[in-house]
């Protein structure tokens, strides 16, 4: 008679781990140490590195690519930039496979995507000078194998009318000693029916090499395809019960988007996958935080093909993991006062680093000098942070002498440069100094009071957006306690991928800005910054 296996114990974890924009996840276990890292598109610094240490509490631990000799994205489209990193370890180093696209489009034949490698002893650095691979393709990972070589995989885009553009995975041997790759290419899969075959991650495990892709695209149709071979050239057999993870079927699940997951296991040998998410505000409606980060358990027999722990092929919104001992990180403080050498690694900015856009920390905060528009792609004076729940609020103390029409700064919802609202200061020849709400939707431009509000000369204002469910509003105060409301409710799926055409794969952003219009730089103050949610 079998024995029965031994009950571990769980955990009830809700899903998105990392709520907010962290899409195409690479997960990576180091001894007791999780690592994620995600991709953040045209945001700087490049990828975002969370760690945990007990698959429940996670903090942003590391943000690698924060100097131009690592990447330079002035000039990438919008979410063009950091596509899809992948994060390993192979016992002595962390390695960083990342691709830097600098033109892309839905309706554009071509994806100029570079392919670099950066390693580090630890996850804090220091993270060396990059290493170039190709530019064949996107969605690139680099394989340990045990026999100590190392595979670097990527999707290959094929630009040619009439062909699957998607045209398969390509393997080729990395060699460490020559920083290059080496010896044939070769296609090992070229997917299922699903089709839009990307995102490839090999796993080694019994004997078999595990090939994960994502297929479908990153919307409605996303879903994990598993397959395996004895060697890793291939034939690939797929596994039989089809796609590992997908909603395409179920519309009406809290988790959508469901795709593009990695790998890793536990000390005593539980695996889990990691995925993208996407949660929309109606069936299939808009997702106005972007992709986000999920987990699910997996049951992986020896020798057999690993299945979800729940049963099925739909992602779980509560799921049971691995109980490992607790281990929550200090809360991050929701008001910053920029008093620090640097800026809270949660702020991020636009295509390059904080010193050459602008930005500067002084003794009373946050300075940012005025550049150029929010429809730039090249020199933005602004700082966000990730909207990461529908009920929230980011309030900010502003001190700006706007001269003319064309010096304004203030609070900005923004998703790419196409697509904005803006509750911007600005000088009126009739109010003075005043305030307007201002938008870009899908590169129209608009300003929503038919008369701007004047706030006097001098003196700090008060700003402020919140996020009710579904719309988001602002206000201001100009004393610091009775707060006034200002232009109509929005509908937080304004500033989505849906509602921005499909054309960017970001997520929400609560940003401080400043242009000049003029060129002369003109310098907002921002006091302090606070986010909350409720």
């Amino acid at each position: 008679m079998t024995a029965e296996p031994p009950t571990r114990p769980t955990v009830t974890v809700t899903n998105p781990v990392l709520p907010g924009f962290h899409p195409d996840p690479s997960i990576l276990r180091v001894g007791t140490d999780y690592y994620l890292a995600t991709s953040t598109f045209q945001w700087y610094p490049g990828v975002a590195i969370s760690h945990s240490r007990d698959l429940v509490n996670w903090r942003l631990a590391a943000r690698p690519l924060d100097r131009l000799s690592l990447l330079d994205m002035r000039g990438d489209a919008d979410s063009g930039g950091i596509w899809a990193p992948c994060l390993s370890h192979d016992g002595e180093q962390f390695y960083l496979i990342y691709t830097d696209v600098k033109s892309w489009g839905i309706q554009e034949a071509f994806k100029d995507s570079h392919n670099y490698l950066t390693t580090a002893p630890s996850i804090d650095g220091p993270w060396s000078e990059p290493v170039y691979l190709n530019s064949s393709g996107f969605d690139p990972s680099l394989f340990h194998d045990d026999d100590g070589r190392k595979w670097f995989l990527n999707m290959v885009w094929d630009h040619r009318p009439g062909r699957n553009a998607f045209a398969g995975i390509v393997l080729q041997e990395y060699s460490p000693t020559e920083q290059n790759l080496v010896g044939p290419r070769e296609i090992i899969f070229t997917g299922t029916d699903i089709k839009v075959t990307e995102g490839p991650h090999v796993y080694k495990k019994d004997g078999w090499y595990y090939l994960l892709t994502a297929e479908g695209g990153t919307s409605w149709e996303h879903a994990v395809t598993l397959a395996r071979s004895r060697s890793i050239h291939g034939p690939y057999e797929v596994h039989p019960q089809g796609p590992l993870l997908t909603a395409v079927d179920a519309p009406a699940l809290p988790i959508q988007k469901s795709g593009h997951a990695s790998f890793t296991d536990t000390p005593d040998g539980q695996w889990i996958m990691a995925h993208l998410c996407g949660r929309p505000l109606t069936p299939q409606g808009e997702c106005p935080l972007g992709r986000e980060t999920a987990l699910q358990a997996l049951d992986w027999p020896e020798g057999g093909w690993p299945t979800l722990a729940q049963g099925g092929h739909h992602p779980a919104q509560h799921v049971q993991l691995p109980a490992l001992p607790a281990h929550p990180w200090p809360a991050v403080p929701a008001r910053d006062d920029f008093g620090g050498p640097q800026l809270r690694p949660e702020w991020m900015t636009l295509r390059a680093p904080a010193d050459l856009l602008g930005v500067e920390l002084t003794d009373g905060g946050l300075r940012l000098h005025g550049r150029e528009s929010l429809m730039s792609r090249h020199s933005v004076a602004l700082v966000g942070r990730r909207l990461q729940s529908l009920h929230a609020r980011l309030r900010t103390e502003l001190s700006f002498a706007p001269e003319d029409f064309q010096q304004m700064a203030g609070l900005c919802a923004y998703y790419d440069s196409r697509n904005w609202v803006y509750l911007r200061v600005s000088h009126d020849e009739t109010a003075g100094r005043a305030l307007n709400v201002t938008s870009c939707e899908n590169g129209i431009y608009r300003e929503h009071l038919t008369h701007d509000v004047g706030v006097g000369d001098i003196g700090p204002i008060q700003l402020e957006v919140v996020y009710d469910g579904p719309t988001f509003q602002f206000g201001y105060s100009v004393d610091g306690e009775t707060w006034h409301a200002i232009g109509e409710p929005f509908s937080a799926g304004l500033l989505s991928d849906e509602h921005c055409g499909g054309l960017s794969f970001t997520g929400t952003f609560l940003a401080l800005t400043c242009q000049d219009l003029s060129g002369r730089r003109t310098p907002a103050d921002f006091r302090w910054a606070e986010y909350l949610e409720f």
